[in-house]
């Protein structure tokens, strides 16, 4: 039988890197403490926040193999696992040592933009081609394509072992749709910070959140309560926290949020070409509502 996947709150974990630009072993220890003691629910390694694009297959596995050691079990862990060569994403499957992997997180093939059906056959062959977890991913607005309610629900309904969806793709009705038509054991999480309390009130277990990187322990706490039923007390939190998720994107991500780890004494910002740090008057932007949620997190009434 599939195990079943934690609700809650899970990071998409960025990855650090030292000032010579390699994956910093240090960074991640601190970060993956950081998010273990903010009391977070799950941990997501290689996802986009982690820059997975820019790593070699090596340093794909080191970040894993780091990330992995520093838990050392004391939270679920998910590994990103996608590309748009269907071949290729079923070599790197058996290439890496998933032992210690609680589900497989994976994007929706992107740039060639395949049809549903070529969709549905990718997922196909990674679904019968592992016995982990399988948690889809649709993010339409970086792949240039979406994963349809339909096609969703089929793959859930024909392949045990692909038992949730990582929802991005901000599409309130298809969101809608899956809720209202999905297998009950299908989990469904939001893949935006900002609109992740409003979605758990239509039903969703949870969300992988990037803003948590930076500040898990109110994130997760306004998780929580949103699960519990008590809308009042996350709508406090999440008022607080919506200027702050608001800016970390504006001049993409992971940049904002590596800029938020610095300024915490947690890691580097630096990240890798094509993507470069924030301007100066982001990280202004940044301070300023970094010290501002910081005070009412010490002083919350």
């Amino acid at each position: 039988m599939t195990p079943s996947l934690p609700s809650g709150t899970g990071i998409a974990v960025v990855t650090p890197f030292n000032i010579q630009g390699n994956p910093d072993p240090v960074g991640i220890a601190s970060v993956v403490d950081h998010l273990v003691n903010g009391g977070v629910d799950f941990v997501v390694a290689l996802g986009t926040t982690g820059e997975t694009p820019t790593l070699s297959k090596e340093e794909r596995m080191q970040v894993l193999d780091l990330v992995r050691e520093q838990l050392a079990g004391r939270l679920p862990l998910w590994c990103g696992m996608g590309g748009n060569d269907t071949r290729e994403l079923l070599d790197q499957l058996k290439a890496f040592d998933l032992n210690g992997v609680d589900a497989l997180l994976s994007v929706t093939p992107y740039y060639n933009r395949p049809t549903q059906e070529g969709l549905y056959a990718h997922y196909r062959e990674l679904a019968l081609s592992t016995d982990k977890p399988i948690v889809l991913y649709n993010v339409p607005a970086r792949t240039g394509c979406s994963l349809t309610a339909e096609t969703t629900l089929r793959l859930a309904s024909d392949f045990p072992n692909i038992v949730a969806t990582k929802e991005a793709s901000g599409d309130w009705g298809q969101i809608m749709e899956i809720m209202r038509s999905k297998p009950a054991s299908f989990k469904v999480y939001s893949g935006d910070d900002a609109i992740s309390l409003p979605l758990m009130a239509l039903g969703l277990d949870g969300v992988i959140s990037v803003i948590g990187n930076a500040l898990p322990q109110s994130f997760s706490t306004m998780v929580r309560h949103a699960l519990k039923g008590d809308f009042q007390a996350a709508r406090q939190i999440h008022h607080q926290l919506l200027p702050i998720m608001t800016a970390v994107f504006r001049e993409g991500s992971p940049a904002g949020i590596k800029f938020l780890l610095q300024e915490l004494g947690l890691c580097k910002s630096k990240v890798r070409l094509p993507l470069v740090g924030i301007s100066n008057g982001l990280q202004q932007v940044l301070n300023q509502e970094l010290e501002r949620f910081l005070a009412f997190a010490r002083n919350p009434g």
